[in-house]
């Protein structure tokens, strides 16, 4: 069997244990309506299925609350834990 890791994780399952929404059905939205950037290995493409796997080392652009969030995947994480927990699941970029 293989490590989770190497599969990815739910777009919007990765959002909510990061804590960038706080329910499963609000980041699904968030990604079916095509607000998030996703760059893999130099390639750039909106996301438009909550379901499309995020994996370490993605980047993510998307606007959120009146702020624009850059970052790059870390872990995929295992739950949603604690802010702090959740904080290690990210590294922010410089914002665009």
């Amino acid at each position: 069997m293989s490590p989770p890791e190497a599969d990815g994780c739910r777009a919007d399952v990765w959002l909510w244990r990061a804590r960038f929404f706080k329910t499963r059905s609000l980041a699904a939205r968030f990604v079916d309506e095509g607000r998030i950037r996703l760059s893999r290995q130099g390639c750039e493409l909106r996301l438009d299925k909550a379901g499309r796997p995020l994996r370490p080392g993605d980047e993510l652009v998307f606007a959120l609350g009146g702020r624009v969030f850059a970052l790059r995947i870390a872990s995929l994480g295992a739950r949603r834990g604690p802010a702090a927990e959740a904080r290690r699941l990210y590294s922010e970029l410089e914002t665009p």
